[in-house]
């Protein structure tokens, strides 16, 4: 008899007959215009967010747009097509040596002449006139690994030496690797995500417990080791305690939110991106645009990435093939995760992290690997069981 398990979002959990002829399905269209929208969106804002400095360093409005165009959106979007026509369990096969690729990468960080440092965090390599990020791809390697394991444990996700214990052993050997850059933003959306992917997986109430308890002590050695951890969470939680140091940039970031308004100042009127707001086409993308969209259209976004994430996971929902299913949701979650912790810090309601916002904000690399994300759960919609 076949195992079955229901997870916290309702997934049936167990051993499906690999021989069920699949039913083929056309792309999801709701889906793919959700994610070409967000695309657009998102050139839309960093065109006016980084319109300051593009002037200020390359005597050109559109220096970063463009750059964001040719090395980030187009390519993207020919590795959304073309694993769009993938089938997603290719990815299964390799999900090993695509991790492992992604560590050395990752290690490569800290060899001199190919890493290099920005703003004290040794986060970046460059080969030749390329540079980027690995963590991005160390991301996406893990979610599908972790998917790849899951489907092959789901019997064993209950018990602790089969289930948990190599799952936090994973877990723990990755976040190594970001700590040590550090990177602890990138950290605690990659280890949100994997919790979630556990969780669902059939996990029971104690386990679910155990790694939230974990986490929260782990979490706050990391914060206390620090002293600029432990000074975004105290303004975090007194954000006035001090406004021209570790409180300026949620200062700064309010004040722009706050004069959105209802509808904005317009495109392009923001005054916070000009020498005040911190990273305006990074992290602090968004209060760039709330400043100049104003609440009806900041919240648009948030609206539309919550669209986006449940399409997503009903496509998740409704392929009966486990790997199918966690890739799906793994992704999913990585990416609207990623989106709220953003967005969340950058109003005041988290502390500051430092990652970017999906779709939005400058990153080739970033958007290259979201919109390669998008293109697999495209796969999956049209490869349902």
């Amino acid at each position: 008899m076949a195992y079955r398990s229901k997870s916290a979002l309702g997934f049936r959990c167990g051993a499906y007959n690999t021989k069920t002829v699949a039913r083929r399905y056309t792309y999801d269209p709701i889906f793919f215009a959700l994610s070409l929208l967000l695309l657009g969106i998102g050139l839309f804002v960093l065109a006016s967010a980084s319109l300051g400095l593009s002037i200020l360093n390359f005597r050109n409005p559109y220096y970063y747009t463009l750059h964001q165009i040719f090395y980030g959106a187009l390519p993207g979007l020919v590795l959304l097509g073309f694993f769009a026509q993938t089938p997603y369990r290719f990815w299964k096969k390799i999900a090993l040596p695509l991790l492992l690729v992604a560590i050395g990468l990752v290690m490569l960080v800290f060899v001199p002449g190919i890493g290099f440092a920005h703003g004290g965090a040794q986060r970046w390599i460059s080969l030749g006139p390329i540079s980027f990020q690995p963590s991005e791809f160390l991301k996406f390697a893990f979610i599908i690994y972790l998917a790849s394991w899951l489907e092959s444990r789901v019997r064993d996700i209950r018990s602790f030496t089969m289930g948990l214990l190599p799952f936090l052993i994973m877990s723990g050997f990755i976040a190594s690797f970001l700590i040590k850059q550090p990177d602890i933003g990138t950290l605690v959306v990659l280890m949100m995500t994997a919790f979630a992917l556990f969780t669902i997986s059939g996990a029971t109430w104690r386990q679910i417990v155990a790694m939230v308890l974990l986490g929260g002590v782990l979490f706050g050695i990391l914060a206390i080791a620090e002293p600029y951890r432990l000074s975004r969470i105290i303004t975090f939680l007194d954000p006035a305690r001090d406004p021209q140091g570790s409180g300026y940039q949620i200062r700064q970031a309010l004040i722009a939110i706050g004069s959105g308004g209802l509808w904005g100042r317009g495109f392009a009127l923001s005054r916070q991106k000009f020498s005040y707001l911190p990273e305006p086409m990074g992290d602090s993308i968004f209060a760039v645009a709330a400043e100049e969209i104003g609440f009806i259209g900041s919240t648009s976004i948030m609206l539309l990435f919550m669209l986006f994430y449940l399409r997503g996971i009903q496509i998740a929902r409704s392929t009966t093939d486990l790997f199918g299913k966690f890739l799906a949701t793994g992704l999913m979650l990585l990416i609207i995760v990623q989106s709220f912790v953003n967005i969340a810090a950058i109003s005041g309601l988290g502390p500051l992290t430092g990652i970017p916002l999906p779709f939005i904000s400058y990153g080739g690399s970033a958007l290259v690997f979201t919109l390669t994300e998008v293109g697999i759960i495209l796969n999956i919609s049209k490869e349902r069981a």
